[in-house]
Formats: C-alpha cells, structure tokens, sequence
C-alpha cells in the first residue's frame, strides 16, 4: 500500500495565510481533482478551510499499469476518511490530450473516480478546462503559468500547475454553489 498520503497537515498540502488544517468537517466537504499521474487537488472541509496539494500515481518498475488506479482508489479511501466523508467531487473535464498515453492514462483516472463515486454515492461532476481557466484568469486558453499566478494572487501557493488547476476548481465549484443558493 502506498505511503500516508494526507496527515494533517501533509508535507505537500498548502494553505492560505491564517487557516489552521482542520480537526473535523462539519458536512460539506468538497474534493476537486486534477486528474493525471500527478494529481492535483484541494479538499474544501466543513468549516472552509482549504487543503491542497500535488499527489502522484506514476506505476513502479516492477507493477502493473493497473497499480496506479489501485493506489488511486485507496488514497481517495483515504482522503475520505480523514476528512469524515466527502460531500462532492468535482474534476477538471479535458476533452483533449497531448497524446494517447495520456489520454488512456486520464480515462482510467476519470473510471476509477466515477466508479468509486457511485459506490460511495457521492455526486460528481466534470468541468470543462476552458470554464476552469476562464474563471481563474478571465480568458479560457490561459498558459499553466497564469493558472499558477491567478491562485497565488488569491493566496495560495501551489506546487505546480496540476495543484494551481485543483484550487482554481474548487473555488469555481465553491463559487457556483453560493450562487445558486
């Protein structure tokens, strides 16, 4: 089984200045997810604290393909658990990839992430890359640099792209919510 991926607070999560992790999550939790052999992600708890972080699921030398999504279903086991259950995910939906590896790659992420999903009922939901940078950044073919530049003005400090990607969800999917309410 893979290592600790989520303590509280992990080595690879960020937070904005002045939020402490949280100890418990009241109901509401969100987990966006920028899905690939590096995933991206933020968890919205409860109490609207935000976790993030980068998570990587590269096969070893000597697995199977099929390993990856395994340790993937068990760190969402995971992510679940310590944040006392997961309200919604949220993912970032591409529609196209650089190439066909990766293209298998991410549509064994997303079968693994809807599976899990339905078995556990909890509601999910795609958005297009384009929405995710358009809210972020104000234009929809934004560069991974001004994705990472956008979430740092907000406050965060992400690892990489894939995290600045998750955080950017988030606040779109926490966003749109408030909305409609």
């Amino acid at each position: 089984m893979a290592p600790a991926t989520l303590t509280m607070p992990t080595a690879s999560a960020t937070l904005p200045p002045g939020i402490d992790p949280p100890l418990r999550q009241t109901g509401n939790t969100i987990l966006a997810l920028d899905l690939g052999t590096t995933t991206g992600w933020a968890l919205r708890m409860g109490d609207h604290s935000i976790l993030s972080g980068i998570q990587t699921f590269r096969p070893g030398r000597f697995e199977g393909g099929g390993m990856r999504y395994l340790r993937f279903t068990d760190w969402l086991v995971e992510i679940a658990m310590r944040a006392h259950g997961i309200r919604r995910v949220v993912f970032e939906e591409v529609r196209r990839h650089a190439g066909t590896d990766a293209a298998h790659v991410y549509g064994g992420f997303l079968g693994t992430l809807t599976s899990w999903c339905e078995e556990h009922e909890v509601p999910y939901e795609g958005v297009p890359v384009g929405t995710i940078k358009r809210f972020a950044t104000g234009r929809g073919n934004a560069d991974k640099a001004a994705m990472v530049s956008a979430i740092k003005a907000r406050g965060f400090r992400p690892a990489d792209d894939n995290e600045a990607d998750a955080i950017a969800l988030l606040l779109w999917a926490t966003a749109a919510r408030e909305d409609r309410a």
